[in-house]
């Protein structure tokens, strides 16, 4: 197996110290097949204040929503995950010139990267904002929202941590809520997304209301570009908060 940094390529041409680097993020060993707790990797420990809080954002795509925030919470540590090595690329870039010392940047396929190498009860939020939504049926399979996605953020969540999910695509919206009320009843989702629950456990996540960072406009939920977009061309956001019980 080669998953390690955009499936075992480095990217030697990460912008500064953003970008981790396949020392920092090593190829997955063979023997992580049978015994996956070989493979994980603490990604607290990329920042230079380790003990800090720490979040991770799937698919960054140009930077935008995590410059603010992290910017907007100095205190918190913030791993951006994208897939396209172009957005990639000038997120990490646009972080280096804001000289944003709590953000590092990852190349690489998110829901992988949680499943073999994030280990458990690390991460304080999850932030998954306007992700693709495959639209065609036999694409499906390539949302992010999959019960296996839902029982791996389960496991790399802290007690009380949050998904935090925003989307405009109204079809992908409806396969989300489906999603999403298995994981929110009681008993959770059973043997499904490899999370088996005891018969009379309590639901894996409960739901919140979505709100808006402190330095979003009072119409907006992330303050991205696409956001404002989006909403000139009367797609409205669809959002909520699961948070991990």
């Amino acid at each position: 197996m080669s998953f390690g940094l955009g499936h075992g390529r480095q990217l030697d041409d990460a912008p500064g110290v953003v970008g981790v680097t396949a020392h920092e993020l090593p190829t997955l060993p063979d023997e992580a097949i049978s015994n996956p707790e070989l493979a994980r990797i603490d990604p607290r420990g990329w920042f230079r204040d380790p003990a800090a809080p720490f979040e991770i954002e799937i698919g960054s795509g140009k930077g935008s929503f995590l410059l603010q925030e992290a910017a907007a919470n100095p205190g918190t540590n913030y791993l951006g995950i994208e897939w396209a090595r172009e957005f990639y690329l000038y997120a990490a870039d646009r972080v280096r010139r804001r000289s944003l010392a709590n953000v590092r940047m990852l190349h690489t396929d998110a829901s992988e990267f949680l499943r073999w190498r994030c280990p458990d009860a690390v991460v304080r939020v999850i932030h998954l904002y306007y992700s693709d939504p495959w639209p065609k049926s036999r694409h499906h399979k390539n949302r992010v929202i999959q019960d296996r996605f839902l029982a791996q953020a389960h496991r790399v969540l802290m007690p009380g941590g949050e998904l935090r999910v925003v989307t405009d695509h109204v079809e992908l919206w409806a396969w989300c809520e489906e999603h999403f009320a298995r994981w929110t009843q009681a008993g959770g989702p059973g043997g499904v997304g490899g999370n088996a629950v005891p018969a009379g456990s309590g639901p894996l996540f409960v739901r919140r209301d979505f709100v808006a960072p402190t330095w979003a406009d009072d119409d907006e939920l992330i303050g991205t570009n696409y956001e404002k977009k989006t909403r000139a061309e009367g797609r409205p956001p669809n959002a909520c908060v699961l948070v991990k019980g």
